[in-house]
């Protein structure tokens, strides 16, 4: 390091050519605020200086704009189906060059086996991705996983040079009752010096106070300006999401002011290959916001240097002297067009296209991992004479449900409302240890029709969840996945007629990204040709009405739970 810091110095006096110099290009810089045209010296990987300087290599980009690597504040990697290196391949050609991955999907089937592979599968490669230790698992006591990690498995890698600390807090209920399997995990992170992250949906006032009491510092949650300005006003950082089903960059941005934007940044949180390939990743956050009417440096900030300090990253975020080489390309600062990324002063991306490869990893312990009890004829049937019943209704682009109170008709196993809305039987199956346990419920909303959609992507415990209008579609789609090994299955009138198969864990592929989004496309297809609504992703909207930690109401496997008042309920329980 000591050469390292010498060279740059003598760079950075005159005394010695940059290796590379950026020529002609107009700086964004996210101190502040400005853009101005100047050089940037690059050398061993870092930026020596600002200014005029000579390189061995001068590169001149024509009037380009220069701005710091994107940063993602907080993501689950497992949700865009694809392997570590293959996310890193695909957002790399969007401008990120870090994020901060919470892998506690593997982890819900696969524990600290699932998490050490993400760290291994995200070793080595040409963009950073730091780890938050994920801190529910299971999510809550109200469903069964393949695994649960307590403070003491955590131990063993709270010191990894890439764990930043405890992932998401969703469990707040037990935050805010110091209950004790909680609280060791809080411990553990802080006795290590390390961060913790938020999930706090709807918390307020005392509550919320509660919570950031333990020691959270983020949250990503926030569905509306109000519930973004309490946090922020109480020291939280807030994350900006753009997901695949839960978009609130523009609903959010509202609670921005100068005083406040240093404290806000960007997230994706899950993001489906589509989405990806189609619309971006953090830049597609930075574009909306740009397009909204915020100021283009600070909508780049809040990408870049926002989360760096956020998460205390040291000479990351910037294009500043010391700082590492990490470094986007601009056409324009209004579609925010990207021509290349450096990482570490190394082209990595250009023109949309990563100009890496990357290396496979052994994933045989992620592999086999559907186990289902064998399912009866008569395991979905929902026991109850009562026309009032509790219905799930869906909301477009939110991964929140309203609780329902609807009037329901049954004429030949087809459930609809007294004004004709169709509703859909959901069940959720155990699919790790064979208990047999099944939840069982209704949803309003999605419009699926003669048929039946099962899939092991089910956040966060991800056993089977299965939704239909007929138990025979229910129980062949289910069957399915667990001979393909996990992944999405459609079934329609007694047969399979399109699945993809995800064996690393239920959850990933181990196909390219622009392959596995054509097979995606497929499916989608199928489904709204089945009715489905286009307000909705049904893959994405199915994999998130089995987590029972955002409102209102939700299944998991042992049954129908109000996440309002954090308890089962039946459903036709009033």
């Amino acid at each position: 390091m000591r050469d390292i810091i010498m060279a740059l110095v003598d760079v950075a006096a005159g005394r010695a050519k940059a290796q590379t110099v950026f020529k002609n290009i107009n700086l964004v810089n996210v101190f502040t605020g400005e853009i101005y045209k100047t050089d940037v010296a690059v050398h061993d990987g870092y930026i020596a200086g600002i200014g005029e300087y000579t390189g061995a290599v001068e590169l001149d980009m024509e009037g380009k704009y220069l701005a710091p690597g994107f940063m993602d504040g907080h993501v689950h990697i497992e949700s865009s189906m694809v392997t570590p290196g293959e996310f890193a391949r695909a957002v790399a050609a969007r401008g990120t060059t870090a994020m901060v991955a919470d892998p506690h999907e593997i982890a819900n089937v696969k524990g600290i086996t699932g998490i050490k592979y993400m760290l291994e599968g995200t070793e080595n490669l040409p963009i950073d991705v730091y780890i938050m230790l994920p801190s529910c698992v299971p999510a809550t006591p109200f469903e069964n996983s393949g695994s649960v990690l307590k403070a003491e498995d955590l131990m063993e890698i709270i010191n990894h040079p890439r764990v930043l600390g405890l992932g998401e807090l969703m469990d707040f209920t037990n935050v805010i009752h110091n209950e004790k399997s909680i609280m060791n995990k809080i411990v553990l992170a802080k006795n290590a010096n390390k961060f913790i992250d938020g999930h706090g949906p709807l918390l307020s006032g005392r509550d919320l106070n509660a919570y950031i009491s333990a020691g959270v510092r983020t949250e990503h949650e926030c569905t509306s300006a109000e519930e973004a300005k309490e946090r922020l006003r109480l020291g939280m950082h807030v994350m900006l999401r753009e997901g695949s089903a839960a978009r609130n960059v523009i609903d959010l941005l509202p609670a921005l002011n100068e005083s406040s934007i240093s404290r806000c940044m960007f997230c994706t949180d899950d993001r489906h290959p589509e989405d990806i390939l189609i619309e971006g990743h953090i830049d597609n956050n930075i574009r909306l916001a740009i397009n909204q009417g915020v100021n283009p440096v600070r909508a780049i900030q809040m990408a870049t240097l926002n989360v760096a300090r956020c998460y205390n990253m040291e000479r990351v975020g910037a294009i500043a002297p010391g700082y590492k080489a990490d470094m986007v390309v601009l056409n324009d600062l209004e579609d925010l067009e990207i021509y290349q990324v450096y990482k570490e002063g190394k082209l990595i991306a250009q023109e949309g296209k990563a100009l890496f490869e990357i290396k496979s990893i052994n994933d045989s312990k992620m592999r086999n991992s559907v186990n289902i009890k064998p399912l009866m004829e008569d395991c979905f049937s929902l026991t109850t004479e009562e026309q009032g019943l509790r219905v799930i209704g869906l909301q477009p682009h939110s991964l929140m449900t309203k609780d329902l109170w609807r009037n329901v008709n049954v004429v030949a196993g087809k459930y609809t409302t007294d004004d004709g809305k169709v509703l859909l039987k959901i069940a959720v199956i155990e699919r790790h240890n064979a208990t047999g346990n099944i939840g069982l419920g209704l949803v309003e909303g999605l419009g699926l029709k003669n048929g039946a959609i099962a899939s092991t992507v089910a956040h966060d415990s991800h056993n089977i969840v299965v939704i239909g209008d007929s138990d025979l579609d229910m129980r062949i789609a289910a069957e399915h996945l667990q001979e393909i090994g996990g992944g999405i299955a459609i079934a329609s009138e007694g047969s399979i007629i399109r699945s993809l198969p995800l064996p690393i864990g239920g959850l990933m592929s181990d196909i390219p990204l622009e392959q596995l989004q054509e097979q995606l496309e497929d499916m989608l297809d199928v489904a709204y040709n089945m009715g489905v609504s286009r307000d909705y992703d049904p893959f994405m909207t199915l994999a998130f009405l089995a987590l029972p930690v955002i409102p209102e109401l939700k299944v998991t496997d042992l049954g129908l739970f109000d996440v309002v008042n954090f308890r089962f309920t039946k459903i036709d329980e009033i």
